[in-house]
């Protein structure tokens, strides 16, 4: 099995199926994102989950401590794999999160979004390179008890080095040849993986591809001398 997550970002709940059959046994689970997730709730999750896919549920959860806890209380019978709060919720927030999970959830908190660089985090008041910015942003989650961060490519190697156990998510992952689209902070597969990346997740060039199973197949390819990291 690869440690890859395919993001199904589609209001298309068929859709989503059909490449999640596509994918199943050769990705780790599928990713549902708001888009997905507004557009079709629970049932929607709950129709992807019926062939035993694991799902990871990235709703980037933000609020204060006991709104986030209710939340997660909320979403708990639908069991999911990974589940995202942003880390700038803060450690109480971050906290009440874990502490409302299923055991077998893996809370995991966002760290700097991959559509930002410097300037944009400049531009909100976040002054620094945004490695700083996740670095101190993974201190916090893991003094909040979280099972690890989600982060880009380019700090993968410095989190692991500051959290050799923590769970860490790679989105905006492209293979070498695919277009980077609105990424602004990207590597390869196989670079994530060597870093340190727990977990790939990877969208349109799978999503996009004319045979799903064949790019994810291709991708996996490409990771298998790939040094191990830690699983899902």
């Amino acid at each position: 099995m690869s440690p890859i997550f395919v993001a199904l970002d589609t209001q298309d709940v068929h859709r989503a199926a059909a490449i999640a059959r596509d994918v199943s046994g050769v990705a780790s689970g599928v990713k549902l994102g708001l888009e997905f997730f507004y557009a079709n709730g629970e049932e929607g999750v709950l129709r992807l989950s019926e062939h035993e896919t694991p799902v990871f549920l990235d709703l980037k959860l933000h609020d204060i401590p006991n709104t986030v806890e209710k939340a997660v209380r909320a979403l708990a019978h639908l069991q999911p794999a990974i589940l995202t709060v942003h880390a700038a919720g803060g450690r109480a927030m971050m906290a009440a999160a874990k502490a409302a999970a299923p055991p077998q959830t893996k809370v995991v908190g966002v760290t700097v979004l991959t559509s930002l660089d410097d300037a944009d985090l400049a531009s909100v008041g976040v002054h620094g390179i945004a490695a700083r910015q996740v670095e101190r942003l993974a201190d916090l989650a893991r003094e909040a008890g979280l099972d690890g961060i989600v982060c880009s490519g380019a700090e993968t190697a410095a989190v692991r080095a500051l959290w050799p156990e923590g769970f860490l998510v790679v989105p905006g992952v492209r293979p070498a040849a695919a277009e980077v689209g609105d990424q602004k902070r990207v590597v390869t597969p196989a670079q994530a993986v060597s870093d340190g990346a727990s977990v790939l997740v990877i969208g349109r060039p799978i999503t996009a591809a004319a045979n799903p199973r064949r790019a994810i197949m291709d991708i996996a390819a490409s990771l298998e001398q790939t040094p191990a990291q830690a699983r899902i």
